[in-house]
């Protein structure tokens, strides 16, 4: 039941996503699509209340209990930044808004790009770290949280790969081709 619960919020998400833009840019109603699109948060709760219903009927923590808690930290941790980039997307492709803003390519901007991003992965690990490790206590020592254990070293593991991607970036900044510093010199400023 929680697999298919994990399943039902991820498609709810989208399609509260859709509905919201839809209202916001087709039905020309803002205010209400930015209801709509906050109404995102209550398919977390929802989840959440279910897998701790379920724990406390005595279902035994599985790899499921695990992806609920790895899936509310995972909204809580890019969900924002997802409507955002959706919500720009929508607004340039069909509806004449600029463009969405690309992320630098190059220096420290790229680094600065990055640890943002990566603090975006980590606060979604952490979420569901201490989601996880809630399980294991509210369970306690008696039941089996062994699969609730391999989703919080998975955790683990994302917050050292976003570690070392924004690291690298800023130990090792990527450098613009010289072609490309040629290029812009010749470039008119106007853009002609």
């Amino acid at each position: 039941m929680i697999a298919l619960l994990v399943v039902a919020c991820e498609v709810a998400f989208w399609v509260l996503l859709a509905a919201g833009l839809a209202l916001r840019y087709v039905a020309r109603k803002p205010r209400l699509g930015a209801a709509v699109l906050l109404c995102e948060p209550l398919l977390e709760v929802v989840l959440l209340v279910v897998t701790a219903i379920d724990l406390k009927n005595g279902a035994e923590p599985d790899w499921k209990h695990g992806l609920a808690a790895v899936y509310i930290g995972f909204t809580v941790g890019l969900g924002h930044h997802t409507i955002r980039w959706v919500d720009a997307w929508v607004a340039h492709r069909w509806f004449g808004g600029p463009p969405p803003v690309k992320p630098p390519k190059y220096g420290m901007a790229r680094a600065a790009h990055e640890w943002r991003t990566a603090a975006r992965w980590i606060l979604a690990a952490t979420v569901a770290l201490g989601l996880l490790q809630a399980a294991v206590w509210y369970v306690g020592p008696g039941g089996d949280i062994s699969s609730l254990r391999s989703w919080q070293q998975k955790m683990g593991l994302v917050i050292g790969i976003n570690l070392i991607i924004a690291g690298g970036y800023t130990v090792f900044p990527k450098q613009a081709p010289k072609d490309a510093d040629q290029a812009a010199e010749r470039e008119p400023a106007d853009g002609r």
